[in-house]
């Protein structure tokens, strides 16, 4: 991100006089003993008299809100639907400004922040606290996967565009409900490698994970976006993993030999492709989904008090609660591996790695994630 920081940098000044013309807000909020700042768009369709939705977008490694406000350009989009946008500022961490999605002892708690943040602006102004979304550049793409477990009483559904989840996360993350996802990456992003790295889950295991997650059909519907810009150096693919809880659905447009970049962005930042426009895809997946949808009813309430253990576990898992119906351990790729009615479950000849265990009880359903050692 740090090309894309100077190139946009040099065009705050020629903006300015546009973003002045609208209606940016810049303010601070405290949390965790800090001042931190954000940028509020509010559309011209706002009057404050109804809710409506919020949708946060987070910067990239080495950028800014300004920046992001910019090259994301959701603007034109918020004016037409008439919805709010956050742009939080991350802090500084090595020089450099960042998200501690995945990244520990900075001595800062980024969730907490944009859970204040949140606050603070459903306090202020009138938003729909059904149709609050949270979506990102890169870092900020990280840390949108991080708010989907972090603070799913929150946020209804998440959208990455190229950025991924650390393995430390994946390891670690218990996600207690369906989140619809939406990723977006470049097959030839030297940034954040759509195969992976030592550091970051590769984007088809990433999103094997949110199927599996979010209970969808493994196959996707696929859809060959069309090609209208022929000299962008890439083109796009769709793909739709459908019939998930509640209604949740994951989507992946996969750009081949695109760059890390933020497709249809006026900015035009190594290989970026111009067939579709990202932050309205973003937008159109957002929102058909509310939060009541996912918190609330019975498979995904707090009162769920069954519990996995050891969790990691090599041999044996044992599950505690209620009187269990039936037992599903699904693997990345949405296959049922082991199925049982019994409280003590041998796993010793499952692989290694993380699945989700679908818990079926008299009264409620749930998901939990296991790790195997």
């Amino acid at each position: 991100m740090t090309k894309i920081k100077t190139i946009l940098t040099g065009l705050l000044i020629s903006a300015s006089f546009f973003i002045s013309a609208q209606t940016t807000i810049v303010d601070s909020v405290l949390s965790g003993g800090v001042y931190r700042t954000y940028r509020l768009y509010k559309p011209a369709l706002y009057t404050g008299l109804s809710p409506r939705p919020l949708v946060l977008d987070l910067h990239g490694y080495t950028s800014s809100a300004a920046n992001e406000q910019l090259y994301s350009n959701f603007m034109p989009i918020a004016d037409t639907a008439n919805f709010l946008i956050l742009y939080p500022q991350g802090t500084s961490f090595g020089g450099q400004t960042y998200w501690n999605a995945g990244i520990s002892n900075t001595g800062v708690n980024d969730v907490q922040f944009l859970s204040d943040l949140i606050g603070t602006i459903k306090n202020n102004y009138a938003v729909d606290p059904n149709s609050i979304y949270s979506c990102g550049m890169s870092n900020g793409g990280y840390m949108s996967h991080t708010l989907a477990s972090t603070l799913g009483d929150k946020i209804a559904a998440i959208a990455s565009v190229t950025g991924s989840m650390f393995y430390t996360q994946f390891y670690s993350w218990i996600t207690s409900r369906a989140v619809p996802v939406m990723q977006i990456s470049g097959t030839a992003d030297v940034t954040v490698p759509y195969l992976g790295n030592t550091n970051s889950l590769p984007i088809d295991t990433l999103v094997k994970y949110w199927v599996s997650i979010n209970n969808c059909n493994p196959t996707p519907a696929f859809t060959a976006v069309s090609d209208v810009n022929t000299g962008d150096g890439c083109t796009a693919e769709h793909y739709v993993f459908s019939g998930g809880t509640s209604g949740a659905t994951v989507e992946l447009y996969k750009i081949i030999g695109g760059g890390h970049s933020w497709p249809g962005s006026p900015y035009i930042i190594g290989v970026t492709n111009q067939d579709f426009n990202a932050s309205l895809q973003i937008w159109l997946f957002f929102r058909k989904y509310r939060l009541n949808q996912f918190v609330g009813i019975n498979e995904l309430v707090s009162s769920d008090h069954s519990q996995l253990y050891p969790n990691p576990c090599t041999n044996i898992v044992y599950i505690d609660g209620e009187k269990v119906v039936t037992t599903m351990i699904v693997d990345l790729n949405g296959k049922v591996v082991i199925e049982s009615n019994k409280k003590q479950i041998d796993v010793s000849s499952l692989a290694k790695g993380v699945y989700s265990v679908v818990i079926v009880s008299e009264n409620q359903r749930s998901v939990k994630k296991l790790v195997k050692l």
